[in-house]
């Protein structure tokens, strides 16, 4: 997955007694955060380096600042009890009649049902959700599955693009990218393309009609 470095060996120093506040985007995967950094240079005392980070804390250790990752409630991952939500209108749970047999794979992001908190923070927290024949369903998909429908991560584990794409012929997700195909019958596997291992898959569940997550990934989110 992608990192970043605060350290900016390039950045001018300001003159004594003055400060100077620089800002940069940092494209981590999908997720961009604001850095600002304040450097303050002290005659005869040296030189005092203040570094916020939106979304992260940074602890001064030896080698250099090193950032924390904070996890704030709509950056949580998916837990046991979330709904999902659809991700282009935020106001819609998704329900059993809502995924249709074999149609193309839609995006949802988990919502706590608790707080009302959308866990829309990070795209490693985008939901595919398709359905088909539960008897077509491999025997490691089909006790994740609910009435045939299934889900995964969105994100590619090649490179983090998100698998938007559908192969109708095979009813196969495909990533735009790179043309990675996974199979959602079976358990995500990678059937084409430079992908180097499947999507993970999210359990799920039913309370009515109403989709429900029933625990975490299965495995890891993200790419190589």
């Amino acid at each position: 997955m992608a990192t970043y470095d605060p350290r900016d060996d390039n950045a001018p120093e300001a003159p004594a007694g003055e400060t100077e506040t620089s800002t940069q985007h940092v494209d981590g995967g999908d997720e961009r955060r604001l850095i600002e950094r304040r450097r303050f240079l002290q005659a005869g005392v040296g030189i005092t380096v203040a570094l916020t980070v939106t979304g992260l804390s940074a602890l001064n250790v030896t080698g250099g600042l090193r950032p924390i990752a904070t996890i704030t409630p709509e950056k949580e991952p998916p837990q046991a009890g979330d709904r999902l939500v659809a991700a282009l209108d935020q106001t819609k749970t998704a329900t059993r009649t809502d995924i249709l047999d074999g149609r193309p794979q839609t995006m949802w992001y988990p919502n706590n049902p608790k707080t009302g908190i959308v866990k829309n923070g990070t795209d490693f927290n985008l939901v595919l959700l398709a359905r088909f024949d539960p008897a077509s369903l491999g025997p490691d998909t089909a006790p994740h599955a609910a009435a045939g429908i299934v889900a995964y991560s969105a994100v590619c584990t090649h490179l983090c693009c998100t698998v938007s794409d559908w192969d109708a012929k095979n009813a196969w997700f495909l990533c735009p990218c790179h043309h990675s195909l996974f199979d959602p019958r079976a358990d995500g596997k990678v059937m084409g393309g430079p992908a180097p291992r499947p999507l993970p898959l999210l359990p799920l569940a039913l309370d009515g009609d109403t989709l429900t997550v029933a625990g975490g990934f299965v495995t890891s989110v993200g790419c190589s």
